[in-house]
């Protein structure tokens, strides 16, 4: 398997935990951030690899407001 497919089936995997977590709802607080956070990473490298600027601009947002949640999760 390529790197890249690696990097997206892992995003993949993390964000669709994200949204399983979600689904939970409250109990799962804060690993749903987590999830989407690991998931959004790998995405976030395969973007920059590939020179995909729309979707690198996407998860740089929602890296940052992924750091957000896991900040107010640990106060």
């Amino acid at each position: 398997m390529k790197l890249d497919d690696a990097l997206q089936w892992a995003g993949a995997v993390g964000v669709i935990a994200g949204h399983m977590l979600n689904a939970i709802g409250p109990a799962a607080y804060p690993y749903n951030i987590f999830a989407f956070f690991v998931g959004t990473c790998f995405f976030m490298i395969w973007s920059t690899r590939a020179m995909n600027r729309p979707q690198t601009l996407v998860n740089t947002v929602a890296l940052f407001i992924g750091l957000l949640g896991i900040y107010k999760a640990s106060t």
